[in-house]
């Protein structure tokens, strides 16, 4: 059975479609399934701009179906896997509602920070997703869910989850090592910096909301925790009220 976006069975009478060159203004002809097309007036590769490529962030098929895809995309298919990752912490934490907000939140800030000081999204979001997971494993062998037993358990797993949904080699790598170690270990990269900047960011914000702490030390925090000029802003911002 083809999939049912590429099946021709299923198209409606949008399939076909003319768009302008964003680079010299010629008319261009598209098909849904085409990825790109080289423009006859300037000669450029031009992408698809109504293609959805979300499902090839995780199915095995994804190759043979979309062919050889264009840099940007493959970057872009890159970037979906967070899209993918979170629906499997959700999944992971099933009803401990209170580790995915705090998660959702942790990825929110991270892509936040990472869009200001440019490292990868797609790792930086995966990891910002999975910087809890082995919570659940750490709480069976050692009864609780300590730095130190998410350390050790937490990258096993997402190990396992990430390869589940055939993320690239070098992806998996680093946001197993960025989860490895929830202190800095000097001379970190930018995508650990953002990953720990929001987790530390988030932490004090439930810290002022359950101590009310006061800003004198919510300023200390701040200046002692955050490794990134974004993250140290946004803290600012949001504790503070700084504008």
């Amino acid at each position: 059975m083809k999939c049912p976006g590429q099946d021709t069975r299923y198209w409606k009478h949008d399939a076909i479609f003319d768009v302008p060159c964003p680079n010299c203004g010629q008319m261009l002809e598209f098909f849904k399934d085409q990825t790109s097309t080289r423009c006859k007036g300037c000669g450029k590769q031009i992408i698809n701009p109504k293609m959805d490529f979300g499902c090839a962030s995780y199915c095995q098929y994804a190759e043979q179906c979309l062919g050889e895809l264009p840099p940007e995309l493959l970057a872009k298919r890159d970037d979906l896997l967070k899209d993918r990752v979170a629906i499997q912490i959700k999944n992971y934490f099933k009803k401990d509602f209170k580790r995915i907000g705090h998660t959702t939140k942790v990825a929110r800030y991270a892509e936040k920070i990472v869009q200001q000081e440019g490292g990868v999204p797609a790792i930086v979001l995966c990891a910002a997703y999975l910087f809890d997971i082995g919570a659940k494993e750490a709480e069976q062998k050692y009864g609780n869910a300590s730095d130190e037993n998410l350390e050790k358990e937490g990258p096993p797993v997402a190990r396992k989850m990430l390869a589940d949904l055939k993320a690239k080699e070098p992806i998996i790598d680093e946001v197993c090592d960025i989860i490895s170690h929830r202190q800095p270990r000097g001379n970190e990269s930018v995508n650990y910096q953002c990953v720990y900047d929001a987790e530390q960011l988030v932490k004090m914000m439930d810290a002022k909301k359950e101590a009310q702490l006061d800003t004198t030390t919510l300023k200390d925090q701040i200046d002692k925790n955050m490794l990134t000029k974004t993250g140290r802003q946004l803290a600012e911002t949001i504790l503070l009220g700084a504008k």
